[in-house]
């Protein structure tokens, strides 16, 4: 048997040997929610990306970038913010978006959630500037909804949608904090010392009325008379003090 032979007879185990282990590793499996951008020898490769479902590469030449495809959330650091009325308050944020263009989130941009957190930090310190404190407190869901809007129009180029903004938290210092709790506590006795003093109006007018009624017929005075004397004699006291009645005078 000559040298090309024998090359040959060895040759042949070796490659059927290895040739399932070569196509596994040119094997690649994307799962539903997973997108393959694929670069060989550092261009991208036409068709766009892969997945989900298997695809051939080669291992040597080809570079796979995995997308996830699902929502996530970003968690913005606390955002000091000077309002309007040029009150500091710190607001808490959470930023859900999605990838929707594989292509353009890893070409455009070097890394999409770092890009988009830092991005929606600036826009939430600018929307919020220019804001009362009392609209930062009471109108918090048009204020995510306009924050939501710069951001999804900002991010698109580099194919991120953005779709929700909710700001958690509006926190106040404490000497507003303060402040604001004397103010309403003030505010709450102002309101009860009018509903007492309304009551004691409503009263007076209604005594006025029954002491008019009672000048104009004198019996209705006998008969409060009699009604008292028999609410005290229901309470069961042992002394019972009788007034001396005013018609006596006239004696």
């Amino acid at each position: 048997m000559n040298d090309s032979n024998r090359a040959d007879v060895t040759g042949r185990p070796v490659v059927t040997m290895l040739f399932p282990i070569s196509i596994f590793v040119c094997l690649v499996v994307m799962v539903e929610f997973q997108r393959a951008v694929v670069f060989r020898l550092g261009r991208l490769r036409k068709g766009g990306a892969r997945g989900p479902g298997i695809f051939f590469i080669l291992p040597c030449i080809d570079n796979i970038v995995t997308v996830d495809l699902r929502t996530a959330a970003i968690d913005v650091r606390p955002q000091e913010v000077l309002t309007k009325d040029s009150v500091t308050v710190t607001l808490d944020a959470v930023i859900y978006y999605r990838i929707q263009d594989p292509l353009r989130a890893v070409i455009q941009v070097a890394n999409v959630m770092s890009s988009t957190m830092l991005l929606a930090q600036t826009t939430l310190r600018n929307v919020a500037g220019t804001k009362m404190l009392m609209e930062l407190l009471a109108d918090k869901e048009s204020i995510s909804k306009a924050i939501e809007d710069i951001l999804d129009i900002a991010t698109d180029p580099w194919g991120v949608k953005v779709e929700l903004v909710e700001i958690k938290d509006v926190r106040l210092p404490f000497s507003l904090q303060r402040a604001m709790a004397a103010e309403a506590e003030a505010t709450r006795e102002a309101k009860a010392k009018i509903v007492a003093a309304e009551g004691e109006y409503k009263a007076s007018a209604a005594l006025k009325q029954a002491s008019d009624i009672i000048g104009v017929n004198p019996i209705a005075l006998q008969l409060r008379y009699l009604q008292t004397m028999n609410t005290i004699a229901a309470e069961h006291n042992t002394t019972i003090i009788f007034p001396f009645p005013i018609e006596l005078m006239d004696i």
